[in-house]
């Protein structure tokens, strides 16, 4: 991974966790427990209505996560209730916090070349319905990251789960001079819980 990006994981390793927030990641945990012992692949999509923030952030960390605990067969992605377009203080905060990212298409929702490591394929990130061909359509938790995606969509047509792990909205910031320190904030969040998830799965396959 690249150096900036592991001082950044350094960061959001020192987070502290509440216990009711860890008690709302157990579900998450256990599916990908389940699903390793089970030697199946490992489908993960986060949902957010506009699939344009929290559900971005949370597949990046995720992945990137799974990567460094070396979980195997792990595949992030995210979706909304709508498309809109990534919004690009995110991508400016990813970028400030590691990751080399390049805009492969600019169109009206552009799409982005998300990468961590040199030597691995990079998250292809772009605003999606979370129905979109590129998404799983079976075998797959839905982690619902918003309250308003969570309480608009009460059933996702596939998921083997539903597991509900909302965040505050960065947008309340947009247009405030915390704008910046609000969005950094969020994703570092977002990062130390998907890193924790991460962190208490077992991988019988490291031990040997």
């Amino acid at each position: 991974m690249y150096p900036e990006l592991l001082q950044t994981i350094k960061l959001l390793k020192k987070q502290r966790i509440s216990e009711d927030r860890k008690a709302i990641l157990i579900p998450l945990i256990e599916f990908i427990q389940k699903r390793l012992k089970d030697n199946k692949g490992i489908n993960i999509s986060f949902i957010c209505t506009h699939n344009s923030r929290r559900s971005h952030l949370s597949q990046v960390w995720a992945q990137i996560a799974s990567v460094y605990y070396t979980i195997p067969n792990i595949s992030c992605y995210s979706g909304g209730t709508e498309e809109t377009e990534i919004f690009p203080k995110i991508i400016e905060t990813l970028q400030k916090q590691g990751f080399l990212i390049s805009k492969l298409s600019s169109n009206e929702n552009p799409i982005y070349s998300i990468k961590y490591d040199e030597s691995l394929h990079p998250i292809i990130g772009f605003s999606k319905k979370y129905d979109h061909p590129i998404n799983p359509d079976n075998n797959f938790a839905a982690v619902m990251t918003c309250s308003q995606a969570d309480t608009n969509c009460p059933f996702i047509v596939g998921a083997d789960q539903r597991i509900s792990i909302t965040y505050e909205d960065p947008k309340i910031s947009d247009g405030t001079p915390e704008q910046n320190s609000i969005y950094s904030e969020r994703s570092l969040e977002i990062g130390a819980e998907m890193f924790y998830v991460f962190s208490q799965v077992k991988n019988s396959n490291l031990i040997h």
